[in-house]
This record gives structure tokens, C-alpha cells and sequence, in this order.
């Protein structure tokens, strides 16, 4: 049994003169053997983002896509089909234009069939399994029926792993949806006094516009809707997947800062794996995988100095690993370009494409070189210095990887594997 190990050195590692720190007495980890979870499943790992951003990943040439995406898409899920979540912000804020049909006021961006024919040859060259998201928020039968049909019959049911109605309903009722030509004021999407109670309403009835469709959702985030999750999943009979959104900090007024200490410290892995890990339970009652389809770890764009740094590496790798514990089917890190968050930046210059490689994605292929599909989480004994973190798996073929991570701010440790 071959052992593979694997060390994420922390933000620094060296003392403040520079030189590195005397080694303190090796603290003792063992590797037992025993799984402590269930196996990972293919396409754990994945990307989700915008609608209106698939252009810009993958170009818009269907016969011609981007093939340095096509090549990072593998490396984050090696030798399995891709999950790619296509949704976000814009998916109430997209449509397939409807004949006789007024465009909504919060619609702003067309679904064309360039559009269509770019996220089929994406997933054929991939033979990925895409999350595309369905608008919910317009309030309109035709508008999604139209939608969900153009991509059956344009991408092709065999690479729609779900139809995802609306994002983050939680904030319609708060949130504009649009800008009122009179007014200028912002204009939500439903009224203040939107409940989930009504979004389970309203999620029932496109579900049965969409019979024999297979379906994701709720697609939220917000802590006080997800405290109904049972209500939702015990009220809609046709989900396929059960998917939530997680973010441990959020960066969204001027007003707050968030330091690399905050996303480096347990609460933002462990933690947010723990918020998580009743959803699953719940899910898991109902016969249905949960997944965590657009995580991240700073919202509203991130914050500079910390989103955009190694410290993101580090944090998403051992989340990543957290998630896994918990039993979640999957997790796809939301990505937009040209925020301090991205984690790919396409360029398109004269003809040649390129990208912007963030060091998150960096954490994300050393997940998936670690815990390859079909492996298991392996049971440790000992204890981990502070600000340690060690991982170990078991490959189906029996080979056994160790991940070691320093996630301190500063100084080294001394850690003897067994």
C-alpha cells in the first residue's frame, strides 16, 4: 500500500527575522485505517458560475471552446464528469426570449442559440453534468417553460444533471429586482412580506410546469429560510438534488473587514461544515444527495488581501475536506470574473485564450489529487497542534494520502505521521 503525502504550508512559515523557527517537539498523528465517512463521489469538486459569465469562460465559438477551461475544468475533477453549476444572480436576470412575450423589467441578459450551443459543446467535450438555473423570480409560466425547454432541447437532457427554479429567494422580497423608469428606486421581486411559505408555493407550482424534469433547489443561503428546509424538502416530490449555498463571512458594506486570522480559523471550515451537516441529515431522510452548490469564502465579491491570496487556498482546501465529513454529494466554488473573489479570470487577447489562476484553485486541485472519487475519509488518532490540520484518505485502490496543512498566521510544527 503506497502512501502519498502532501503538505499545505501555511501563510508564513518563517519567524519574523525571516529564519525559520527551531522545530518544537513532534507532536504524534496516527492513521488507523478505519472510513470515517462515505465515498467521495465523482465530481465532488465543481465550478458554479453566472449565466451570463458561460461566454466568457468558454467562449463563443461552439466548435472552438476555450480550451484552457476545458483543461482546468479536469484538473479540479480528474478522470470523472465535471459538475458545473451555471447559475447565480443571473438566473432571474436571464430568459430565452419568448415570442409575443414582453421582456420582464429585471430581465437582463438574453439566452441566445449561440448561448445554447456553447454549453452543449462544454459539456460534450467534458461529458459533464451541468445545474442550470431555471427564472423563478419573473413570476411567469412561459418564460421558464420556454427556458427549460430550449435547454432540453438545445444542451441535451443527457447533460442536465438538474433544473434549478430561482436563486437565493430569501432576498427577493428585500433585494431590487429592478429599477423603476419613474421612480429610479429599486423595485424587488416579490413583495416584503415573501415567505418561504410562499416560496414553497411558488416552487410547487413551476415544478409542475416542468413534469418529468429532474429538479434542484431551494437554493438558498440564509440562515433563518434553511431552519425550513424540512418544509421544503417534505413538500416537493420531484427534486433530484437538494441544493444549499455557504459562505462563512460576508464582505458586503464598506463597513466590515475581514482579516485572514477570520477565514483561517475553524469556525470558517469546521463551523460552516457543521451548519451544514443537519442539512444533509434531513436530506439523507428523504433518499436525496445535498449539495453545496455555490460556496465560497468571503461574499459579495471578497476581500482584497484575503480572497485574492494563499490564505484562500488553504481555507478551501480544509473545507473542502470538512464538507466531505459531512457527507455533502458535492461542492462547486462560485467564481465571477473581475471581482477580488474570482477564482478564474479568462482573457481572450488576439485570438489566444488565457487565464487567471487564483490560488484557490490551487486548493481545489490538491483536493482532488487527495481525495481522489471513490475514496474514503480515514480515521485519525492523536491530536493536531493549533492551527493544524491533518486528512488522510484511502483510494479504491488501496493507496492511502495524508494532507498536512499549516493554517497559522505565522510559526512552524513539528508533526510525525504513523
Amino acid at each position: 500500500m503506497g502512501v502519498v503525502l502532501l503538505l499545505a504550508l501555511g501563510v508564513a512559515a518563517c519567524g519574523a527575522d525571516g529564519a525559520t523557527p527551531k522545530p518544537r517537539r513532534p507532536l504524534t498523528i496516527g492513521v488507523t485505517g478505519a472510513t470515517v465517512a462515505p465515498a467521495i463521489p465523482a465530481g465532488f469538486v465543481g465550478l458554479s458560475i453566472e449565466e451570463k459569465a458561460l461566454e466568457r469562460f468558454a467562449g463563443t465559438a461552439p466548435k472552438a471552446v476555450d480550451p484552457v477551461f476545458l483543461h482546468l475544468l479536469q484538473d479540479i475533477a480528474p478522470q470523472q464528469s465535471p459538475v458545473l453549476r451555471i447559475a447565480g444572480d443571473s438566473t432571474d436576470w436571464s430568459w430565452w426570449p419568448v415570442p409575443h412575450e414582453a421582456r420582464p423589467p429585471g430581465v437582463k441578459f438574453d439566452l441566445t442559440p449561440t448561448w445554447m450551443s456553447v454549453a452543449h459543446s462544454l459539456a460534450a467535450d467534458l461529458q459533464a453534468r451541468l445545474i442550470l438555473g431555471v427564472n423563478l423570480e419573473a413570476d411567469s409560466r412561459a418564460i421558464a417553460t420556454a427556458e427549460a425547454g430550449a435547454m432540453l432541447g438545445r444542451i441535451g437532457r443527457s447533460y442536465i444533471d438538474a433544473f434549478e427554479l430561482g436563486n437565493e429567494p430569501e432576498l427577493y422580497g428585500s433585494f431590487g429586482w429592478y429599477r423603476s423608469p419613474v421612480t429610479h428606486q429599486l423595485v424587488p421581486g416579490r413583495p416584503p412580506t415573501y415567505s418561504i411559505a410562499n416560496f414553497i408555493g411558488d416552487f410547487a407550482r413551476f415544478s409542475s410546469y416542468l413534469r418529468g424534469d429532474p429538479l434542484a433547489g431551494p437554493s438558498m443561503g440564509g440562515p433563518k429560510w434553511l431552519e425550513s428546509l424540512g418544509s421544503f424538502v417534505a413538500a416537493e416530490h420531484r427534486l433530484s438534488v437538494v441544493t444549499v449555498h455557504a459562505y462563512p463571512l460576508k464582505h458586503c458594506t464598506k463597513s466590515t473587514v475581514v482579516t485572514s486570522a477570520e477565514l483561517l480559523a475553524d469556525s470558517s471550515s469546521h463551523g460552516l461544515a457543521q451548519r451544514v451537516a443537519p442539512w444533509v441529515a434531513l436530506s439523507n431522510r428523504k433518499h436525496l444527495p445535498l449539495r453545496v452548490d455555490e460556496m465560497n469564502g468571503i461574499s459579495c465579491g471578497g476581500t482584497r488581501g484575503v480572497s485574492d491570496t494563499f490564505t484562500s487556498a488553504l481555507w478551501v482546501l480544509d473545507t473542502l475536506f470538512e464538507m466531505a465529513r459531512t457527507g455533502v454529494s458535492g461542492v462547486n466554488i462560485h467564481t465571477v470574473p473581475n471581482t477580488i473573489n474570482e477564482v478564474l479570470g479568462p482573457e481572450l487577447s488576439r485570438g489566444r485564450w488565457a487565464m487567471r489562476v487564483h490560488p484557490e484553485f490551487y486548493g481545489m486541485v490538491m483536493f482532488a489529487q487527495a481525495a481522489p472519487a471513490g475514496s474514503h475519509l480515514v480515521r485519525l488518532s492523536g491530536t493536531s497542534p493549533s492551527g493544524v490540520k491533518v486528512w488522510a484518505t484511502r483510494s479504491a485502490d488501496g493507496s492511502m494520502h495524508v494532507v498536512v496543512i499549516n493554517k497559522r498566521l505565522s510559526g512552524a510544527a513539528t508533526v510525525q505521521l504513523n
